[in-house]
């Protein structure tokens, strides 16, 4: 038998195969819903995800290069989606004063609002996780989160900024994890996907 995930014989008995259809599914949702608001506000999906990115992350990780490595595509591809939100006076440059070539990205007034107007595009997904039982949601995450690890681990997920790959965590007794940067216990449900202290380990 053809062991493809998309094989839907194979599919109906094997529960790793139905996991990443699962995934695939609401992964699709996802992009629908954000396509839908870009369409309302007439900007890209891009442009909206970096409008939201660069509304709740530091300036180092505003740049063109990081961006790419963010969301998985080339600078090219980042640098024609700046140009345009930089035409429509949603963002800024801003030269950094390491290198007067290189640049980071600020919102504009404009911007601001733009995020505003997006940055609820994923709420349906969330009412429905919200409607599970705290053991369901919290188990979800823990999976999730988990997951994403692993996935930044082999190669497939480029860029992450979870507890599980911060230099300041580590695991003890009972696989219980601590930060030792707020020197403080860190249940499963309190790892975070992205974490402005986050250190890569060496």
């Amino acid at each position: 038998m053809n062991k493809s995930i998309f094989n839907i014989p194979f599919q109906h008995d094997d529960i790793n195969a139905k996991t990443v259809i699962g995934l695939e599914r609401i992964s699709e949702a996802f992009r629908a819903l954000l396509w839908e608001h870009a369409k309302e506000v007439k900007l890209s999906p891009i442009q909206i995800q970096i409008l939201i990115f660069v509304a709740y992350h530091d300036d180092k990780l505003c740049t063109v290069s990081h961006l790419a490595k963010e969301f998985n595509l080339t600078k090219p591809t980042i640098s024609d989606a700046v140009k345009v939100l930089e035409l429509k006076e949603m963002i800024s440059k801003n030269k950094t004063s390491a290198d007067s070539r290189s640049y980071f990205i600020s919102l504009t007034k404009d911007g601001k609002e733009k995020v505003s107007q997006t940055e609820l595009f994923a709420n349906p997904i969330k009412k429905q996780i919200a409607k599970l039982t705290t053991e369901e949601q919290e188990s979800l995450f823990g999976t999730i989160s988990t997951l994403i690890h692993k996935l930044n681990a082999s190669g497939v997920i480029t860029v992450q900024r979870t507890c599980y790959a911060c230099k300041y965590y580590e695991v003890h007794n009972s696989n219980n994890g601590y930060c030792n940067l707020i020197q403080k216990d860190i249940v499963s449900k309190a790892i975070r996907l992205d974490c402005p202290e986050f250190e890569e380990k060496s």
